[in-house]
């Protein structure tokens, strides 16, 4: 998990893997919102939980070996760029995943709450339109800032 990742800097390996995945996120994220586009709305539920599922576990990946491997200062030792510039930008990071987070996961728990009891058609399907709007943009915003943090500790 610690030893040199595959993309070629000095990036551990869990660290590449995850940037992978949150750099491919927001794609798999849209190739969601095209099933409910076409109409396949259990597809479109499955897809939305199962990448959910993912990304908390890339979340406890990332989360643990940042952890085990001396967190955020230890990278910033290698990176040539203002501790504070992207520590700030870390934190900016941190709070808008977090609020991407828990309405992704309380919108996922109350469009299958409302879609086992009412169906498809339901009056809060509306609603979860724009919820699903907004979030794609938190989930895009999110994944694109914690795929850029990686050349600002790995690379520069």
């Amino acid at each position: 998990m610690f030893e040199a990742g595959f993309l070629g800097t000095r990036a551990p390996l869990y660290m590449d893997m995850v940037t992978i995945f949150f750099g491919l996120l927001p794609f798999l994220v849209g190739f969601s919102i095209l099933l409910v586009i076409k109409k396949k709305y259990r597809a479109h539920f499955q897809s939305q939980g199962l990448l959910f599922i993912l990304t908390m576990v890339m979340v406890v990946i990332f989360e643990t070996g940042v952890r085990l491997d001396g967190g955020f200062n230890h990278y910033m030792q290698g990176s040539s760029l203002s501790y504070t510039a992207v520590f700030t930008f870390l934190i900016i990071h941190i709070i808008i995943a977090l609020i991407t987070v828990v309405v992704w996961g309380a919108t996922i728990y109350n469009a299958m709450r409302i879609y086992v009891k009412e169906g498809p058609h339901a009056s809060y399907f509306v609603k979860h339109q724009k919820h699903g709007r907004w979030l794609f943009v938190g989930i895009t915003l999110t994944a694109t800032m914690g795929v850029s943090l990686y050349p600002m500790l790995f690379i520069f």
